[in-house]
């Protein structure tokens, strides 16, 4: 079965896993995931599906590799200044134009930007307040993108660029409401700030009373919050990722990514753009991280964990395990390529 089946395809290869499939395995037989060998070890949870031959990955240990044959190799593109910084967050515009998210405390969160595919790389923003934290980024477009930072004075932090990530400024927060006392965002899958169409962004949130998310029709300027289903109540809990294949159907996952701690209600659909979530009756059976919408599908995705990866046919209300693999993220490009990444330098594509 080729790589980048679209749609409808894709669920059906995915519905039905076999044997080995539901045994964790990854050979070319069975319909999932299919490993790549990355060569390293670091754990990649910044990933940008490009196409069915091509993606990058961003991790720990200031790795950045991308692939141009569909992982058959990997060429490792890390920014010589990263050294020992921990990426985990990447958006590619096509396989040549990238920008990637080092997250931490003060000046550890920085931003870099390729226009020759890794070859070299300009660091756009370093942050110089050592109150924020840096999370997740997202593009509308080639040109206007975010980043987002854990809340700084009660209130979420957000970064603008309006020049493909050559440049970035504060926004004001006026029209950000106020932060619950332990609430954050999670940068576990890249994914705790996504956007759909010209200017619609929404921010993913953990760690306090409730897990919320928040959405703002103005690239960042003013928001709106709902309480997002997911349990929360403690620092291991909440939405740890968001994926929107419109401006009004997403899907939210998360749970309590510590191991011997359940998840039940581990995701929550919207069909209103975020207004109102509403819990999926057959949730995951685990924390998950990371979740995609197949593309041209209007009701079919993926979410990823460490314990494994699920499939939904019905737009996030039903969900059945379908490999065991440990994925940190998932994502999917136009053209119907799926990747997936996590621990120990694991890459994945579907096939």
């Amino acid at each position: 079965m080729a790589l980048g089946l679209c749609g409808a395809a894709v669920t059906a290869a995915l519905a039905v896993p076999s044997a080995q499939a539901a045994a964790g395995g990854h050979g070319d037989a069975a319909p999932g995931w299919t490993l790549t060998g990355t060569g390293t070890d670091a754990r990649f949870r910044g990933l940008a599906a490009v196409g069915r031959d091509a993606a990058w990955v961003a991790g720990s240990g200031g790795t950045v590799l991308r692939t141009d044959d569909g992982g058959r190799h990997w060429l490792d593109v890390s920014p010589a200044a990263a050294d020992g910084l921990e990426f985990r967050d990447i958006e590619a515009f096509d396989r040549r134009r990238a920008v990637a998210l080092a997250i931490g405390e003060g000046e550890a969160s920085r931003v870099f930007r390729t226009e020759d595919a890794g070859r070299t790389w300009a660091e756009s923003f370093r942050n110089d307040d050592s109150r924020a934290f840096y999370d997740c980024l997202t593009f509308f477009d080639s040109r206007h993108g975010l980043a987002m930072s854990d809340p700084v004075d009660g209130r979420f932090r957000m970064l603008s660029t309006s020049d493909g990530g050559r440049s970035w400024r504060v926004l004001p927060d006026a029209g950000m409401p106020a932060a619950q006392p332990g609430e954050a965002g999670f940068a576990a899958s890249g994914q705790c700030l996504v956007s759909a169409g010209r200017g619609d962004v929404w921010l993913a949130t953990g760690g306090a009373a409730t897990a919320r998310v928040l959405h703002s029709r103005d690239r960042g300027l003013n928001w709106t919050e709902t309480a997002a289903g997911i349990p929360a109540g403690d620092p291991a809990r909440g939405v740890f990722g968001v994926a929107f294949r419109d401006r009004t159907h997403g899907i939210a996952v998360g749970g309590d990514y510590r191991a011997d701690q359940a998840s039940p209600d581990a995701a929550s659909v919207t069909g209103d753009g975020g207004r109102s979530w509403h819990r999926a009756t057959t949730p995951p059976p685990a924390y998950r991280s990371g979740v995609a919408w197949l593309p041209h599908s209007r009701r079919s995705a993926l979410a990823v964990g460490p314990t494994g990866t699920d499939v939904t046919r019905d737009g996030g209300r039903t969900w059945r395990t379908v490999d065991t693999g440990s994925y940190d993220t998932v994502d999917c490009a136009a053209d119907g390529g799926c990747w997936a990444s996590g621990e120990k330098g694991r890459v994945a594509r579907l096939h």
